[in-house]
């Protein structure tokens, strides 16, 4: 890992961190876990899970998974996780979120799971051994760190020979846009941010300052280079790639374009 990588922007995460734990006490839309009749559907053979708003195909995530080791990656809060535990896998949940991974001890409680979830920053996967895992899932969760590369370094350095990344994010084209509310409502879409976006380095300091009074997440918005470049500089070859809409779309883009993009990645 380069040095201060992890350290200089500690306070970000750690500060995406709580606000994450604040969502999953208001029960938000990825803090809801799935219920006690999807469980038993997944212990029968029968399940589905998502990076983006399609469920993953076969071909991305076999439905024979019994076995096999899987790391959610920053993607607790009692949806993933569980589901691929209930279908056979031996699943762990890594996230810097108490509150989301108490949402995946709920369900392995209530529904009798083996699930393993751990409190950590998604960039620093030093609590496991190389080759440990065949299977990574991470839907859209790296906005919330400043940089890329010691992410996939440490995905790639974590999975076992032939291991899958599965990943999504959004189209970088989304942090372009000025949010100006009265802009939007005249159906303008106003360039006003360059990429890579930064929320800590691209707004003004009067709008950082009240996200940070408002308790809202902090993010980043990463190039196409950032997202796939340097997951191939880190060594994975792209095997699948396709575009999506998001799941409660927000914005005026998004009436235009979908974006979600998912990739699937492999370690050779």
């Amino acid at each position: 890992m380069t040095e201060n990588n992890l350290d200089k922007d500690k306070y970000v995460v750690e500060h995406n961190g709580v606000v994450w734990d604040g969502y999953a006490q208001a029960n938000g839309a990825w803090s809801k876990p799935v219920s006690h009749d999807i469980i038993e559907q997944a212990k029968q053979g029968h399940w589905n899970v998502h990076i983006t708003k399609k469920a993953l195909d076969d071909d991305w995530l076999p439905k024979d998974i019994r076995g096999k080791k899987i790391l959610c990656l920053a993607s607790a809060g009692g949806q993933q996780a569980p589901v691929l535990s209930a279908a056979g896998a031996d699943v762990t949940v890594y996230d810097i979120s108490k509150g989301q991974l108490d949402k995946d001890d709920f369900i392995a409680q209530r529904d009798e799971l083996t699930l393993k979830t751990i409190r950590g920053d998604m960039r620093d996967l030093s609590v496991f051994s190389d080759n440990t895992f065949d299977f990574i899932l991470s839907p859209i969760s790296n906005l919330y760190i400043p940089a890329l590369d010691t992410l996939w370094r440490e995905c790639y350095r974590v999975l076992k020979q032939s291991g899958v990344l599965l990943t999504s994010f959004y189209n970088p084209v989304l942090f372009v846009f000025d949010k100006d509310t009265l802009t939007i409502e005249q159906g303008l879409l106003k360039p006003k941010y360059v990429l890579p976006y930064s929320d800590v380095s691209s707004l003004e300091e009067k709008d950082y300052k009240e996200k940070l009074l408002n308790g809202d997440a902090l993010v980043f918005g990463h190039t196409l280079t950032q997202q796939i470049g340097q997951q191939m500089e880190a060594g994975f070859v792209v095997s699948g790639f396709y575009e999506d809409d998001h799941p409660s779309p927000r914005f005026l883009i998004e009436q235009y374009m979908q974006t979600m993009i998912a990739v699937r990645s492999v370690k050779l």
